[in-house]
């Protein structure tokens, strides 16, 4: 019997790759002499660096700026000539304290470094997973560091981060990375957020960062003024679907290389080799954290699940906890289904020791199949 296992991770107990060798173990413990194959993978955020790690990518480490400035040490990987960057690693939420001054001064300048890592280690494609993030730039920061200049009334460049672009009155792109047209730039996001608006990356996702009411007031003007200065710029109209992701980071993409919008595990099936893994499995195992209604939109597990559903192979879940009704899970090719809380009364317990009591579960949920 040929297994395919595919988790996510599970969020706070096992990244996907340490998740996949916990259900491993239980695969094994059913099937001795299963040929198992483990393919880790993520929905295009966070997770997706370690997805492409797992698939074989070398790791790199670079030294950039920080959301707020100072230095951060971020990891990104390359794999042949395709480069994969996690723009939180650079410029993500996990690294500064949420307030309303650091909603209007985060930038995405380190991640820029990091495409600039990636263009002089000979990249000709770079793979941008962009969740998590601090600032709501527009991508401002990121080209600044790739040699964009953003310049106010009287030709001085502006301050850093979202607010800054409310002083913006120009765009000289003389001094811009010229590597940047030969490269292209898959940027993987799922929301349909519009750069501007109501629904927007200011009001829709400026809270989580920090920014009040005024702050994300101001900061969609700021956003609505850089997408008229990167059209102006490039005759490219950035206020799209998807461009609001990742405090609006697409949009400088969009306007000024060959950037595509992507569904995150598109993305990540791609650099995982999981289309090639599934054709030659008989059963596939996949799961996350919390198998729920929200893992209906688009998140890895159940994409996994309904790619092998139209291939005609079943499909065992196990999660840390599933609140998706069984009939639910029959729709995506799930044959069995059996959650960490099933076996283990107490969340704290199931999260501690998450590898043995996963390993249990793929038994019960293999033995029950």
């Amino acid at each position: 019997m040929r297994v395919l296992i595919a988790p996510d991770k599970f969020k706070g107990s096992l990244s996907a790759a340490e998740a996949a060798a916990a259900m491993a173990e239980g695969v094994l413990a059913v099937y001795p002499e299963a040929d198992v194959t483990l393919v880790p993978v993520a929905d295009g955020g966070e997770g997706t660096l370690e997805a492409a790690l797992a698939a074989g990518a070398l790791e790199r480490t670079a030294t950039v700026r920080g959301p707020l400035g100072g230095n951060v040490t971020a990891l990104w990987a390359l794999a042949g000539d395709t480069a994969v960057i996690e723009t939180a690693r650079a410029s993500g939420l996990m690294l500064v304290d949420p307030s309303v001054q650091t909603s209007l001064a985060a930038s995405s300048y380190g991640s820029g470094e990091l495409i600039r890592e990636a263009l002089d280690a000979g990249a000709t494609e770079i793979v941008l997973g962009i969740g998590g993030s601090a600032m709501t730039d527009g991508g401002s920061g990121a080209l600044a560091a790739l040699g964009l200049r953003i310049l106010d009334g009287t030709g001085t460049p502006v301050p850093p981060g979202g607010a800054g672009l409310s002083l913006a009155a120009a765009i000289d792109a003389s001094g811009l990375d010229p590597r940047l047209a030969g490269v292209r730039v898959r940027i993987a996001a799922d929301v349909t957020n519009p750069l501007t608006g109501p629904e927007g990356a200011a009001h829709v996702f400026g809270g989580q960062k920090g920014a009040d009411a005024t702050a994300r007031l101001l900061l969609d003007e700021a956003l609505v003024r850089w997408a008229g200065l990167l059209q102006a710029a490039t005759g490219v109209d950035v206020d799209i679907a998807g461009a609001g992701a990742a405090g609006g980071f697409p949009a400088a993409f969009l306007a000024f290389t060959d950037a595509t919008l992507e569904g995150g595990f598109e993305v990540i099936s791609r650099l995982t080799g999981l289309a090639a893994a599934l054709e030659s499995a008989d059963l596939v195992l996949t799961g996350e954290g919390s198998l729920d209604e929200q893992s209906r939109y688009g998140k890895a597990p159940l994409a996994v699940a309904e790619r092998a559903r139209d291939a005609g192979i079943p499909v065992v879940a196990v999660a840390g906890r599933i609140t998706l009704p069984p009939h639910v899970l029959a729709e995506y090719g799930v044959v069995a289904a059996v959650s960490l809380l099933d076996l283990v009364a107490d969340p704290q317990d199931a999260m501690t020791h998450a590898r043995r009591w996963l390993t249990r579960a793929t038994v019960q949920a293999l033995e029950g199949a």
